[in-house]
């Protein structure tokens, strides 16, 4: 992740990319799902655009190496709605989570260790400060798998 913030700097304008408006262009609803101007956006544009979306200091922004765009979020960016795991053979057998969200992005795997269970909801961090929540069927699928006491 600081290798991403490192070059995105190195592109950017010394100052920082300046905000394109003061205005949100773009919206992410609590199901995934990505506004334009509140016209529904496809899903390869917003797969596209996760691709630059950045979480800075609890706001969200779409950030070039020459502006940013506000983002405004309903709930979190990106809602999971599959995994795969995939475990070392090598101490320290570490678990990684490969993320696919509901416009079809697939993630840098997670440390298992890092998802966060709340009793809300189970959150996994991402790239460039951004955190997904698990929907419902990958929820249930991830409590079965990992957290049930059989």
């Amino acid at each position: 992740m600081a290798d991403e913030t490192t070059a995105l700097n190195a592109f950017t304008h010394p100052e920082g990319a300046a905000l394109c408006s003061e205005d949100v262009l773009f919206h992410i609803q609590a199901n995934g799902d990505w506004l334009y101007l509140n016209s529904p956006l496809p899903p390869k544009f917003a797969a596209l655009f996760s691709s630059i979306l950045h979480c800075i200091d609890n706001e969200y922004y779409l950030i070039t190496p020459v502006e940013k765009v506000k983002v405004s979020v309903d709930s979190y960016p990106l809602s999971l709605v599959d995994y795969e795991s995939s475990s070392t053979i090598e101490p320290p057998y570490d678990t990684q989570l490969s993320f696919t969200s509901s416009i079809g992005t697939q993630l840098q795997a997670v440390n298992f260790t890092d998802v966060i269970v709340t009793d809300d909801g189970i959150y996994a961090p991402l790239v460039r400060g951004l955190v997904g929540q698990l929907n419902r069927a990958c929820y249930y699928r991830y409590i079965n798998e990992y957290l049930s006491c059989d």
